[in-house]
């Protein structure tokens, strides 16, 4: 009733087809809810009875099934509910299905079936469904005839045990004689059917407990079968399932080792005559990858893979022997990433097999990796780029010495682009794999075919080295927040030092590589290189590249990541590496050993012995850190900086020292002071322990890295003195030089040595031979023997010459430096001042040493000397050295006897520094009986001279020009007395004298020196002409070449015109009268006119031409001559106006003395302040020349004078100022009362200022190293 009730109510036949899938002329019996209520609107009732209805067509059976494929895979759930409603039903339709799956040959149909079948199996999870469908198909096996038939089932079994893995130990338990129609199936000669039966074994296979089930099955039955169907197979379809089915078995050691061991036999059974056998495993597999198939070729090198990932070094030789690495190495050159990975993964297994390099297989097949590296890198696939470096740097490390992998530099050059272009890859996994790579590359068999290829070597090194340090400078990833995640940041350095650690070992690679080069004449430089060719093709410039790249990459980079953490393992290879670079670079071992010092590197070895090295632990750290400190302290001590380099004997025991020592230390600074200073007797070996705790401490000291506090040290060293002295031990002299600077260092200002040190310290200083032998060019180790008096006394001026021997300053450019006390001194230099101001008393021992010293050492005593004297004149040394100078220049001059041609030249800088010491005297002094003797001296030495000895005559003259001005009026004429007494010295003058009127160029003396023998001539004339004294040698001098000099001058300087003019003067003054200068004309002259007569010896045309010249030279401006020239006027106007003062008026009312005197009025501001510039119309307004100075402008004078700080005037300025006042008093020039009144006003002025408004200025001079007194000058 219900059946009719659906069917009226379901639409007539054809009314709604596309929408339903109905067996129409059974469909309205069927109970409607068997109907699929959403599209496709399928009915299960009609499908159950027209599947199996022979008179439907196959093609509406295909789309029957079709419908409810798709009903499957959208509405899965809906369709199991209508399955399910009904065991029996389900059941039936699982047993219909399979009944069309066995009886159509249809391929589609029967896809179609299997298809859906496998759904509804894996849909409704029903255990009996599952059982039926196996019962099923273990039926149509039994029943079949032909394994033709079957071909269906075992396919449905296959996929069904593919979907369900389950399934697989089901068949083998409850079903076993299955494996029975699977042999049956492997031996059908149907490929297809093989296909199937290999597909279902490798599914069974693919269970583990299945496969342990089935291995009896496999070693008795199924082994040699299948390895036969693999070797026969034709078909693309069943070369997959057996090689599908190979690599199930090949995942289980059991199974491979059962199917090599078969290969074995099969292979030894070849070898003998008879009928062919079976075939092996890497036959077949060879003959898969000989195929033109990539699949097969991958799958081939797959199954290699994994037989070899077992055991290399049991299955490896079959493979080999059957030569399948060449055809591996051959396939690098295919375009598929998938194969070549492949075959990387297990070339890389084959290459844990010696056999694999024996065979020169590598060597055949390197140029192919090479090739397929750099092809690899145009690819963005890290993982195979990973792949074939992991192979290149395997191959590149098992590679035998013996046997050489790059048969030509061409290759080697070109495996080294392929490294470098990976080194520098982005990836950071990739550019660790090349580094490793290169690590391996950098050996000496893999290098030595010539020529080495430097450049190309040096190009991959400095990759490396650029990408580590790419990495270090790289900031670590942070978090959105800004704060850095720990984990993420320890991730991160420790891969950071992973990186590091394989750079340093290539790095290290590359220098152990030059180390062994060095021994190889061919390996030494590039044969092929033109001679004119730039050589950077060699290993010294590839030696010098690397000591260069560690300085600039490799010690940055390690010090930068030491600052996060440190790795023993890493220190190790970097000290390594630091070791070999000391043996690399022989010719820069010194400056690499001091960069390092300086660098902390003692400080950073001693730190790491000391926090990983104590005990046993981390020996071969030890054992680095103890070679990287020998070699750098014997490079150090072999090649000292100031200090006497050691003696062969003396560095072979310091060799000894150092190896033996070094190794014990590995302890902190503390616990070495500690031990420094035990007092008690210690062993040998203890005692050369702490010998080279001391030298590494003093080698520290010396580059600025102080291990310990000075203060600490100090005190430790002093107790190691004393340790040894109270033990009857002498240290080598090494370790006492060490010692002695480390208490010169470190001893502070304010602390001292005990006495007992101090005894200690002389006593082993008494038993050295040389003191140069422990001394170091230090300034605290010259202040340490200057500080204590006990070793001062003994060792000073050892000391002291020692110190000038080693100076190296120069010392010619503070010598006679004008700008000298604004020029700042070299540290040295001011150092051993600081010295000589804290013990005045040193200045005997260095005049001493200026009579003890070599020539150079004087010189350099005497410099300093002079210049200490001169930049510290708050010390008083005056009287304790001058009895010094006179004993030094008493010696020195018994050294040359009567002539001066072998003078010392030190001579001159003695004489300068008796000067200097002159100068620092008090004015206006009586002299005594040593300053006499010091007097005749100099004056007997300048005797001694010629003109041209003018280093020694200058400072002669200046001492004696400085004697004659510099002491009392009585004093002056014994000193003129003495010099008027010397003839040799009255003829030098003459000489002098007459040089300067010779020809420019004709004479080698200066006019400083000409200078200074006018200025003495003036003087002693002066002084015989007051005091009338006695004149054994007369001087005569040509008036006409004085006056011609003075009117027509030539190029001669200032202060020389300004010594001429003020000899005229002086002579003016004596009215040509004097006894000592005799005023000779050039040729007898007849008097042209009765004024010549009159002005005799001068002539009216001189006495013009004269004042020209005057003029001319007070146009200069320059302040002495122009005081000169003013004086000399002042003279010649007085001469003139005794003999005729009409020629005086006329001489003094000259127009162009107006021109003059506005001139020199024009030079500026209150510029008729200048003393000359007053002088001079004070002279004027004497002679009454009011056409040169009128009243009015007399009284514009006043009225400016009157607007004047008058208490800023300088005293000279006072002076001449007063004089100008009083002359003009005198004359009566001031007719307005006004005017008078105000010169009056300004008298009083002047009369009513302090002495002391102005301090007097210093009275002599040194100006262009002439000593020139302005009071000389101006009087």
């Amino acid at each position: 009733m219900a059946v009719r009730e659906t069917a009226a109510a379901l639409p007539a036949p054809g009314r709604d087809e596309e929408a339903a899938v109905l067996f129409g002329k059974a469909h309205y019996r069927h109970d409607p809810r068997w109907l699929l209520p959403v599209p496709p609107r399928l009915c299960l009732a009609c499908a159950l009875e027209l599947l199996p209805e022979p008179s439907v067509s196959l093609v509406r059976k295909k789309h029957l099934l079709s419908c409810f494929r798709n009903a499957l895979v959208r509405h899965a759930s809906l369709v199991t509910q209508l399955v399910a409603q009904d065991q029996k039903v389900c059941i039936h339709l699982i047993s219909i299905l399979f009944g069309l799956l066995c009886k159509t040959e249809d391929v589609s149909a029967t896809d179609l079936c299997i298809e859906v079948l496998i759904q509804l199996v894996t849909q409704l999870r029903l255990e009996q469904i599952i059982h039926c469908l196996l019962d099923e198909c273990h039926k149509e096996l039994c029943n079949t005839s032909s394994m033709r038939d079957s071909l269906p089932t075992l396919t449905l079994l296959g996929k069904l045990v593919d979907t369900i893995p389950a399934l697989a130990d089901l068949l083998v338990t409850e079903h076993g004689n299955l494996m029975d129609h699977l042999l049956r199936g492997l031996v059908y000669p149907n490929e297809k059917v093989q296909a199937s039966a290999c597909y279902l074994y490798g599914k069974l296979y693919a269970a583990p407990i299945a496969a342990q089930r089935l291995s009896g099955h496999f070693r008795e039955k199924l082994c040699s079968l299948f390895l036969s169907t693999l070797d026969s197979a034709q078909t693309k379809e069943l070369q997959i399932n057996c090689l599908g089915l190979l690599r199930q078995l090949l995942k289980y050691d059991l199974f491979v080792t059962m199917i090599m061991n078969k290969s074995v036999l099969l292979e030894s059974a070849e070898n003998v005559e008879g009928p062919p056998r079976e075939t092996s495993l890497p036959l077949v597999l060879k003959k898969l990858l000989l195929s033109r198939e990539e699949t097969l070729q991958v799958a081939s090198a797959h199954c290699i893979t994994a037989v070899l990932v077992h055991s290399p070094a049991k299955h490896a030789p079959a493979f080999i022997h059957a030569d399948i690495p060449e055809f591996l190495f051959e396939h690098l050159s295919s375009s598929s990433e998938v194969l070549v990975w492949s075959i990387y993964s297990c070339l890389i297994l084959l290459a844990e097999e010696p056999l694999f390099f024996s065979k020169c297989h590598t060597v055949y097949g390197i140029e192919s990796v090479v090739r397929s590296l750099h092809d690899s890198m145009k690819v963005s696939n890290p993982e195979l780029q990973k792949q074939g470096l992991l192979l290149f740097a395997e191959i590149l490390t098992r590679q035998p010495e013996e046997i050489k992998l790059f048969t030509s530099s061409a290759m080697c050059r070109d495996a080294s682009h392929a490294l470098q272009e990976a080194v520098s890859s982005p990836v950071l996994e990739v550019a660790a794999e090349a580094v490793k790579a290169i690590s391996a590359f950098l050996r000496k068999d893999h290098q030595s075919s010539p020529p080495v290829q430097y450049r190309a070597l040096r190009a991959l090194v400095e990759a490396m080295l650029r990408r580590c340090a790419d990495l270090s400078q790289t900031p670590l990833n942070r978090r959105v927040l800004g704060h850095t995640s720990s984990r993420d940041s320890e991730k991160a350095i420790l891969r950071r030092g992973k990186f590091l650690l394989r750079t340093l070992e290539g790095f290290r690679n590359a220098c152990r590589l030059v180390v062994e080069f060095q021994n190889e004449p061919l390996a030494q430089e590039n044969p092929f290189t033109a001679p004119s060719a730039e050589k950077e093709d060699t290993l010294e410039a590839f030696s010098e590249f690397l000591l260069s790249a560690c300085d600039s990459l490799c010690v940055p980079m390690v010090m930068r990541y030491s600052e996060q953490t440190i790795h023993p393992a890493l220190m190790e290879v970097f000290l390594s590496t630091l070791h070999n670079l000391f043996v690399i670079v022989p010719h820069m071992r010194e400056k690499f050993s001091k960069k390092l010092a300086a660098s902390s590197f003692i400080r950073l070895t001693l730190e790491l012995k000391a926090r990983f090295c104590s005990g046993l632990s981390h020996s071969a750290l030890n054992q680095e850190c103890s070679s990287f400190l020998y070699y750098m302290c014997f490079s150090l001590l072999s090649t000292p900086e100031k200090t006497r380099p050691l003696s062969q004997e003396e560095l072979s025991a310091v060799s000894d020292l150092l190896q033996r020592g070094l190794p014990q230390i590995s302890s902190r600074s503390p616990e070495n002071l500690a031990f420094l200073s035990e007092r008690q007797y210690v062993e040998r070996a203890a005692r050369e322990k702490q010998y080279c705790i001391l030298l590494l401490f003093y080698l520290a000291s010396i580059y600025q890295d102080r291990l310990a506090s000075d203060a600490d040290l100090f005190v430790a060293v002093q107790s190691f003195l004393l340790s040894l002295q109270d033990h009857g031990e002498r240290p080598p002299l090494v370790v006492f030089r060490a010692s002695i600077y480390l208490l010169a260092i470190c001893q502070d200002k304010d602390g001292t040595l005990d006495k007992a040190a101090v005894s200690a310290i002389r006593k082993f200083l008494e038993a050295i031979s040389d003191l140069n032998l422990i001394y170091t060019h230090k300034p605290p180790l010259l202040r340490f023997f200057l500080l204590y008096p006990e070793l001062m006394s003994r060792f000073g001026q050892r000391v002291l010459e020692l110190w000038f021997t080693w100076e190296e300053i120069s010392y010619e450019e503070l010598d006679d430096s004008p700008t000298a006390r604004q020029q700042p001194l070299p540290a040295s230099m001011a150092a051993l001042f600081l010295i000589l101001r804290s013990s005045p008393s040193i200045l005997f021992i260095l005049l001493d040493l200026i009579n003890s010293s070599p020539v150079d050492t004087a010189r350099k005593v005497l410099i300093v000397l002079k210049t200490f004297l001169s930049r510290n004149e708050d010390v008083q040394v005056n009287g304790l050295i001058r009895g010094h100078f006179l004993l030094t220049l008493q010696h020195l001059l018994l050294e040359y006897g009567p002539s001066t041609s072998g003078a010392s030249r030190n001579l001159p800088l003695l004489l300068s520094l008796l000067s200097l010491v002159q100068l620092r005297s008090k004015s206006e002094q009586e002299l005594d009986s040593m300053a006499m003797q010091l007097l005749h001296q100099v004056s007997k030495l300048c005797g001694k001279c010629s003109p041209t000895d003018m280093d020694l005559l200058q400072p002669s003259f200046n001492f004696l020009y400085r004697s004659l001005h510099q002491t009392t009026p009585s004093s002056r004429q014994r000193v003129a007395a003495v010099l008027l007494s010397s003839t040799a010295l009255m003829a030098l003058l003459q000489k002098l004298l007459a040089l300067t009127w010779a020809e420019e160029g004709s004479s080698r003396t200066g006019p400083a020196i000409l200078c200074s023998a006018w200025l003495l001539t003036t003087s002693l004339s002066t002084q015989q002409h007051n005091g009338s004294l006695q004149v054994h040698q007369t001087l005569s001098v040509e008036l006409d070449q004085v006056l011609n000099i003075l009117s027509f001058p030539k190029k001669q300087t200032a202060l020389l015109s300004a010594a001429i003019v003020h000899f005229l003067q002086k002579a003016l003054r004596q009215d040509f009268t004097s006894a000592l200068v005799t005023l000779v004309p050039s040729e007898a002259q007849v008097p042209s006119a009765p004024e010549d007569t009159t002005l005799a010896p001068l002539r009216i045309s001189q006495v013009l031409s004269l004042v020209i010249g005057l003029q001319n030279l007070l146009v200069q401006k320059d302040p002495l001559l122009s005081q000169s020239c003013v004086g000399c006027l002042e003279a010649l106007l007085d001469y003139l106006h005794a003999r005729s003062p009409d020629i005086a008026l006329h001489v003094a009312s000259q127009p162009w003395n107006r021109f003059l005197l506005f001139t020199l009025l024009d030079a500026g501001e209150n510029s008729f302040l200048r003393p000359e510039v007053l002088r001079l119309m004070t002279l004027f307004v004497r002679f009454q020349s009011s056409t040169v100075l009128s009243p009015e402008e007399v009284g514009h004078v006043l009225q400016a004078v009157a607007l004047v700080d008058l208490s800023t005037l300088s005293s000279s300025t006072v002076q001449a100022l007063r004089g100008f006042f009083l002359q003009v008093q005198h004359s009566g020039l001031l007719a307005d009362p006004s005017a008078a009144q105000t010169l009056q006003a300004s008298l009083e002025d002047l009369s009513q200022l302090p002495s002391s408004a102005q301090p007097p200025p210093q009275d002599m001079l040194y100006l262009g190293g002439v000593a020139v007194s302005l009071s000389h000058i101006r009087d």
